[in-house]
């Protein structure tokens, strides 16, 4: 009989090989990166431009440029453009990022041949049309007006803008007043430089074979290429210094406020970027961590509250976010220091190290379930500069830390007097 009162036995895993991306460069200097796997008639084929915050030329210019290349070819008007794509059961999305851009497709293989002379025709084609640029900028800005009344919103926004600086591209934000000031030239203009005139990433993932390949070889590399966009060597400006690193943006009327909390720290590079992956997890990064328990499940102040490690291209920041009752904000901030003076002074204990770790890498050895997913892995290694090396390690690094590793990050990284404090609504 099986006895319920004892869990199953488990075994930790050691070690998870990712399949590797093929790499080629075309002949006009595309690099084409495809992964085949699944067995499933479908394919993702996304075209990568360095053209995101870093490298626009003015606010919302990187932003308004890909979300209109769906607006209009010469040949094409958007209406025509969907039609045609949606005919096939395909979809395609336009994406903007800090660092980069994306024209995605996703499609059955057997519509490819008919797809990507589109997918070309966009990519080398946008006219930017008047009309629909206008109802774009109505549309921004009317989603804009919602999202600022959202105490959320205005949190996070600010301390983006706090901690890098108003100026630089990871802190620049868009008002009302700069999608007014958008207008269709410009946008050509950073189209031809950021889009038509360089070469981009093509990554393919799915069921591929030889003859999808040479589909995709023969459709853009032909495509010319002039120069490719020169990488942004930002210098940050002195960033906003405030007293005691503290910002209240007051909101009449709401009954909750947002607190956004955290730091700039490091990229995926930094040699205690794994190590920080554990301590932050035990500190708020799972449903389980200890600022769910204390703040959720003990005091009731919060829904949900999580601390998270984000990594851009050139920067990465620790941020601790939570929505509360107004009349919690106080009292759920100095929860959180607490939490953190106790990471500072006393060890994680064996059981909830071993338990963070095994969640860490079933998480991880979960998120690998789709050649999508694989590819993405592949995105985040290859734009950031780093190798294979990285993944294949990653439970190992994991299991490596220890309590003493934890204890020496949390007096390193997490001084209070670092620490940005952000709260909009009221304290």
């Amino acid at each position: 009989m099986l006895n319920r009162s004892i869990p199953p036995a488990f075994q930790t895993l050691e070690k998870v090989h990712l399949p590797q991306v093929q790499s080629q460069t075309l002949a006009n200097g595309y690099q084409l990166h495809w992964l085949n796997a699944g067995e499933q008639p479908v394919i993702r084929i996304e075209l990568i431009f360095k053209a995101g915050n870093w490298f626009e030329t003015g606010k919302g210019t990187s932003y308004f440029t890909i979300k209109m290349m769906n607006e209009g070819t010469s040949k094409r008007s958007a209406r025509q453009i969907n039609e045609y794509v949606d005919q096939y059961g395909a979809f395609i999305e336009f994406n903007h990022g800090q660092d980069r851009v994306n024209v995605t497709l996703y499609t059955v293989i057997k519509h490819l041949p008919k797809l990507l002379p589109l997918l070309q025709e966009i990519v080398i084609d946008s006219i930017f049309p008047e009309k629909e640029l206008q109802n774009l900028k109505k549309i921004t800005t009317q989603n804009l007006k919602v999202n600022t009344e959202k105490t959320s919103y205005l949190a996070q926004t600010r301390f983006r803008e706090l901690l890098f600086g108003e100026m630089h591209p990871y802190g620049r934000n868009l008002y009302e007043q700069d999608i007014a000031h958008i207008e269709a030239p410009q946008l050509r203009e950073y189209y031809q430089s950021a889009i038509r005139s360089q070469a981009c990433d093509i990554l393919l993932c799915g069921n591929i074979d030889d003859h999808t390949l040479a589909l995709v070889r023969n459709t853009f590399e032909q495509v010319p290429v002039t120069s490719p966009l020169p990488d942004n060597s930002f210098i940050n400006p002195v960033v906003p210094s405030l007293p005691n690193n503290k910002e209240t943006l007051e909101k009449e009327g709401s009954l909750q406020s947002s607190i956004r909390l955290g730091k700039r720290l490091f990229t995926r590079k930094h040699p205690d970027y794994f190590k920080m992956l554990v301590l932050n997890e035990v500190f708020g990064g799972y449903f389980g961590s200890r600022l769910m328990k204390n703040i959720r499940e003990e005091k009731g102040f919060t829904y949900g509250i999580s601390s998270n490690l984000v990594t851009l291209r050139k920067e990465g920041f620790l941020v601790i976010g939570t929505d509360v009752k107004k009349e919690f904000t106080g009292l759920t901030i100095d929860e959180i220091y607490k939490e953190i003076e106790i990471l500072k002074t006393e060890p994680v204990g064996e059981e909830e190290l071993q338990t963070v770790k095994n969640y860490m890498i079933g998480s991880f050895a979960g998120s690998l379930n789709s050649p999508f997913a694989i590819a993405d892995n592949f995105k985040t290694i290859y734009f950031e500069g780093l190798t294979y090396d990285f993944f294949d390690h990653y439970i190992e690094n994991i299991l490596h830390t220890t309590a003493q590793d934890l204890l020496r990050l949390s007096n390193t990284y997490l001084q209070p007097d670092s620490m940005l404090e952000v709260v909009a609504g009221g304290r």
